[in-house]
């Protein structure tokens, strides 16, 4: 199974994931289900950053697709929706897509790491991994994502968008 995390802040961040979610359909070999959107604060960005839209999606690739080949069509996809580069590290942007899991396929670079180095301390990531895979094992330990959003000790604010936009807390 592959995870992508998915958060804008600067745009029409909604649509922006909503249009973002569609368009990560053509790695799928199948069914793409996606979590609901969340609102949440910003994390280690710079003072007066606008709260986050995040979603995650969770996905069979599609054949032939690597980790490496996924992470460069999600970078391309970045700049197609208008984010620039370079980037700086959680600057404001359009849109962010990380690659938290593809399988249990493990990366270790300067460029790379897989699984997602930093996603297992980050509720805007782990609430909404939660609704679509909570029993998924997260690579590299025995927990599952469910057992991760339950440890957090953070004081991340997190709260659900319902269908018409407005706020559903946690």
């Amino acid at each position: 199974m592959v995870l992508i995390g998915i958060g804008s802040n600067r745009g029409d961040s909604i649509r922006i994931v909503l249009r973002s979610i569609e368009c990560l359909r053509r790695f799928a070999s199948a069914a793409v289900r996606a979590s609901s959107l969340w609102r949440t604060s910003p994390v280690d960005c710079p003072p007066d950053s606008a709260d986050f839209v995040n979603a995650v999606v969770a996905f069979d690739a599609r054949d032939g697709l690597t980790p490496d080949a996924l992470l460069a069509e999600l970078k391309a996809l970045e700049r197609e929706f208008g984010r620039q580069t370079p980037w700086l590290r959680n600057a404001p942007r359009e849109l962010d897509l990380d690659l938290l899991v593809f399988d249990d396929e493990r990366r270790d670079t300067t460029h790379f790491v897989l699984p997602h180095p930093r996603a297992t301390m980050r509720r805007f990531v782990l609430a909404p991994a939660a609704e679509i895979a909570p029993a998924l094992r997260w690579p590299g330990t025995q927990a599952t994502v469910a057992e991760l959003l339950a440890r957090l000790d953070d004081s991340e604010r997190v709260e659900r968008i319902d269908s018409l936009g407005e706020r559903a807390h946690r």
